[in-house]
């Protein structure tokens, strides 16, 4: 497999990380996931706009234009020969020597690869049991940085309990998922943790937005509570490799009916029809 270096594709094998790089040290860096589907990179322009606006959060600059970076995603796609996958995008502040403030002079290091992934059709079709646990995750977790430990411990633990995600709470509010958005509907009021500082704005939860719009829910950027969570007829969570999943239990509690909702459903048709309208046939 061949990687992106900055704006060279070099075989994987000759690729090395430098001792004293700040990402390696100090995870002093950004990243980006991008889905793609037929040889499409999907919502690729939301997803570069938020690299440069991490980037920017933490006075990080990038070693390419954005429009250049496109272009050589493309070219690593094209030698990978993957047409269906995922892209990683990460960039870090460079090698140099340890030292917690940002050092003066260093060039910044942008790696990227794409492999393959399949859309996890069972999950999507039969939904997802998940645990919650507390959000012990930093407060700029709206930056796409690479500190994830948090998400990481939290990731474990569900898997440990059998569930495919987790579902953060802090201070008594629900947040986010580990890797996830997460979404809630009690009739046609449908909830979703406000795009602040305490959750990162999912591309897929901006798509997910966009298609609530044209639908028959009322759509509420709200804090709620983990108990006003388990009384709600519907649960999904957004990312970028589940698209909208249906969360059918929480810990012990099953949500609804205990299969995924009529609205949730819908939502998953509206997403499926997206993906026919923007990728080329």
């Amino acid at each position: 497999m061949n990687i992106l270096l900055n704006n060279r594709i070099i075989s994987r094998e000759s690729f090395t990380v430098d001792l004293e790089d700040r990402g390696f040290q100090f995870g002093d860096g950004i990243y980006e996931v991008i889905r793609i589907y037929d040889g499409f990179f999907f919502e690729w322009e939301a997803h570069l706009e938020r690299l440069v606006r991490s980037a920017k959060e933490l006075m990080l600059p990038l070693p390419t234009a954005i429009h250049t970076l496109y272009q050589n995603l493309q070219l690593l796609m094209k030698d990978s020969k993957i047409t269906n996958g995922t892209v990683y995008i990460q960039v870090t502040r460079g090698a140099a020597p340890r030292f917690h403030a940002f050092p003066k002079e260093t060039e910044p290091t942008l790696v990227a690869y794409v492999r393959e992934m399949q859309r996890p059709l069972e999950q999507m079709r039969n939904g997802i049991k998940t645990i919650t646990t507390e959000d012990i995750r930093w407060l700029r977790v709206d930056i796409k940085s690479l500190n994830l430990l948090g998400n990481v411990l939290a990731k474990q633990k569900a898997v440990e309990q059998g569930g495919a995600e987790a579902i953060l709470i802090r201070d008594g509010i629900v947040t986010e998922g580990s890797s996830s958005n997460l979404f809630a509907i009690k009739g046609k009021q449908c909830f979703t943790h406000p795009a602040n500082h305490l959750i990162l704005n999912g591309i897929t939860r901006q798509v997910v937005l966009r298609l609530l719009n044209n639908s028959e829910l009322t759509l509420h950027e709200t804090s709620f509570t983990l108990d006003e969570l388990l009384e709600m007829d519907e649960v999904f969570i957004t990312n970028t490799g589940q698209e909208v999943c249906p969360v059918i239990q929480i810990d012990d509690s099953v949500i609804g009916k205990g299969t995924p909702g009529v609205y949730t459903r819908q939502l998953q048709s509206a997403f499926e029809a997206l993906l026919g309208a923007v990728i080329p046939s």
